[in-house]
């Protein structure tokens, strides 16, 4: 199986930046994308960004120009820069890695989720 472990969430005013990483380990062959996701209160989980292996990027269009994903192949983390927050970022946010096990070999692929860092964004 593969784990995913999420940090850096917590409470920032309005128009400041939060960094958070997320870590894969376990039984991995091979991570291929990875993304965050965010749900917030009363809303339905919905994708932030997402990263390829060779870097590729996507934002929805709500973070374009203030968030920032990134990652790092050799530690199997991915990171989100987030800059110029605002109340409605306020959300768990979580961590999705589309990868493949030792186990099961590269032909199959599996979707694994972290268990969420909650972001809030207040004065």
């Amino acid at each position: 199986q593969v784990q995913l472990v999420e940090s850096g969430g917590g409470l920032v005013q309005p128009g400041g930046s939060l960094r958070l990483s997320c870590a894969a380990s376990g039984s991995i062959f091979s991570i291929y994308s990875m993304a965050w996701y965010r749900q917030g209160p009363g809303k339905q989980r919905e994708l932030v960004a997402s990263i390829t292996s060779g870097g590729s990027t996507n934002y929805a269009d709500s973070v374009k120009g203030r968030f920032t994903i990134s990652r790092d192949n050799a530690a199997n983390t991915v990171y989100l820069q987030m800059n110029s927050l605002k109340p409605e970022d306020t959300a768990v946010y979580y961590c999705n890695a589309e990868a493949s096990t030792i186990v099961s070999g590269p032909s199959i692929r599996y979707s694994f989720w972290g268990q969420g860092t909650q972001v809030t964004v207040s004065s």
